[in-house]
């Protein structure tokens, strides 16, 4: 019996689908710190700037982090995702631990990342000091590929750079530079040199 185009339309987007769910599906770890290490953090007594897709770019800080990743966004449109198409919300300490995780609903929008609880598995303090929505600039075309082929759940090793990021009409986007701030402000822009995914 001949196939008909209909046929063959769900069994392509069941297909699909399927693809879609086996690749993108949150990673499960179990109970335990995945990751224990703070990130790392060097101040620079100065740092020539680049230019990236005509944005002016100028390194704050020297910048490592290994953290379990909370939720990952691609943006598409405005100013900002011309520089930084992929938003990762990062965990280390006790917020890379499942049991904690488990008790806290991780969304992201509008380049935030939210977190709600019904009550605290750990105090609101560490949740906002080992936690946070980092702003990702690819350094090339390999770590855009690999930031956004990211999965909640896997562990990412980053190294690079906090930035602050101009243009010549006075737009200014400038990275936090401490992990203890919360809101408006708050996120770290990342100019991502190399990465690691596990």
């Amino acid at each position: 019996m001949r196939m008909t185009w209909t046929r063959l339309f769900f069994i392509f987007l069941i297909g699909f689908v399927a693809f879609h769910y086996l690749t993108q599906r949150e990673i499960v770890h179990g109970p335990g710190v995945l990751v224990a290490e703070e990130p790392y953090q060097r101040s620079l007594g100065s740092a020539a700037t680049q230019t990236i897709n005509d944005f002016q770019v100028t390194p704050l800080a020297r910048f490592s982090i290994r953290a379990r990743v909370l939720a990952s966004k691609d943006y598409y449109f405005g100013r900002e995702a011309d520089l930084s198409p992929v938003d990762l919300a990062l965990g280390w300490g006790r917020m890379s631990d499942e049991t904690v995780l488990q008790n806290i609903n991780i969304s992201q929008a509008g380049r935030f990342y939210y977190w709600r609880v019904n009550a605290f598995p750990i105090p609101r303090e560490e949740i906002e000091s080992h936690s946070a929505n980092m702003h990702m600039i690819p350094a090339d075309a390999n770590v855009k590929k690999a930031l956004q082929n990211i999965r909640v759940g896997n562990v990412v090793q980053l190294h690079g750079y906090l930035v602050e990021a101009r243009t010549a009409d006075g737009w200014r986007w400038k990275s936090s530079l401490t992990r203890d701030d919360t809101g408006y402000g708050a996120c770290e822009l990342v100019l991502v040199e190399s990465i690691e995914v596990s």
